[in-house]
């Protein structure tokens, strides 16, 4: 098994940034690819970004490319996302996904293991 906890969550005003970060533990060899996704009230959980283990490859939804940047630490087994230029658009739960192979899905069925979410709220 795999734990994923996401931290960093908060209200920050339009324009403004936060940096999530997700620390896994236990099977940590199944984190080959790891994910943010996100979900907005009575809306489906939505793709952000994955990044696989060598760091080198890395994936982005069209609507954070350019403002937001996923990084991973595999020392210390975590993953960070910096969200810059943030928009209230970008108001939903943030939650953190892992799998155990290098692909990167962009549908959270792709992804065996979850964190609990953390909430980023933008204030217009």
């Amino acid at each position: 098994q795999v734990q994923l906890v996401e931290s960093g969550g908060g209200l920050v005003q339009s324009g403004g940034s936060l940096r999530l970060s997700c620390a896994a533990s236990g099977r940590t060899f199944s984190t080959d690819a790891m994910g943010w996704f996100r979900q907005a009230p009575g809306k489906e959980r939505t793709f952000v970004a994955g990044i696989r283990r060598s760091g080198g490859n890395t994936a982005y939804a069209d609507s954070v490319t350019g403002r937001f940047t996923i990084s991973r630490d595999n020392a210390k087994n975590t993953v960070n996302l910096q969200m810059d230029s943030l928009k209230p658009e970008d108001t939903a739960v943030y939650y953190c996904a892992a799998r155990g192979d290098s692909k990167i899905p962009l549908h959270w069925s792709g992804y065996d293991y979850w964190g609990q979410g953390t909430q980023v709220t933008v204030s217009s």
